[in-house]
């Protein structure tokens, strides 16, 4: 998996007069600059690679195509595509077919959403669910949230809180601006009273399912790492107790941390 190095931040209000002034300028560069780029696009993709730098390029177009249609089309896709409650299509910065999939893996596609799919299963086996992007910028529909893994003789480590069942690993909410490691060191450092080594960090993955207890269309996504720590682990007696789970406890686990455990159990890393 490739993760994207970027910075997630909350859209700012622009003026609706400017949204259609940009409109105007941005389909005016489109008609007349646009040609001209793209056959400089083909000469320098065959120049540099050949029929492969050529593929590279085009590639890259039928991408940022993908994401205009998400956008352009979304109304209209959210009525045909989708049942009510299902993941919405208009992320900006994802491909019609990373919606698609989505709403594959939650059984949100209407009769002919489902159509769509199997055509392009057809032409390429499991395309939308290959094509769900995990790294696309959050959204109201996409809850961001960051994990720490840690796991002593193959028991991994959560807490749980007072007089509730369910298990909760350590983490919290990604932040604008603020590296991963940077915002999970704080929260560990305030919520468990360690100090994770920074120079230890290993990314792991990212995890998605839907959020427990609300609609299908609402998910969460967690990215998780390993990390080292010092100190003398503890967290506020107020607020739960320290425990060591076995991959038999997933049951009551969130649907997303289910999805951790089902990770750390095939990589032989739970019991």
């Amino acid at each position: 998996m490739i993760l994207k190095k970027q910075i997630y931040k909350v859209d700012k209000k622009v003026n609706p007069l400017i949204g259609i002034l940009l409109f105007f300028i941005s389909i005016f560069l489109l008609i007349f600059t646009l040609p001209l780029g793209f056959i400089y696009g083909i000469f320098h993709g065959l120049f540099k690679k050949g029929v492969v730098g050529l593929g590279e390029y085009l590639l890259e177009i039928a991408i940022s195509i993908d994401q205009l249609g998400n956008v352009g089309m979304q109304h209209l896709l959210n009525v045909l595509w989708i049942k009510k409650g299902g993941y919405k299509f208009g992320n900006r910065d994802e491909t019609i077919s990373s919606a698609l999939g989505r709403n594959n893996k939650l059984g949100t596609l209407t009769k002919f959403g489902m159509a769509i799919d199997k055509l392009l299963d057809f032409l390429d086996k499991n395309h939308s669910l290959n094509s769900i992007d995990y790294y696309i910028e959050p959204s109201k529909e996409i809850l961001d949230q960051l994990v720490w893994v840690h796991i002593v003789d193959q028991k991994l480590l959560a807490s749980r809180p007072i007089g509730e069942t369910r298990y909760v690993l350590p983490g919290t909410q990604k932040a604008p601006d603020i590296s991963d490691v940077m915002v999970l060191t704080k929260e560990i450092k305030e919520g468990w009273k360690i100090s994770l080594d920074i120079s230890s960090f290993e990314y792991i993955g990212v995890f998605e399912a839907r959020v427990d207890g609300k609609g299908p269309g609402i998910l969460v996504r967690k990215t998780c790492y390993f990390s080292e720590y010092s100190g003398d682990m503890s967290i506020d007696p107020e607020q739960g107790e320290i425990v060591w789970l076995k991959y038999q406890d997933r049951k009551n686990a969130s649907e997303v941390d289910k999805l951790i455990f089902d990770f750390l159990k095939d990589s032989d890393l739970l019991i």
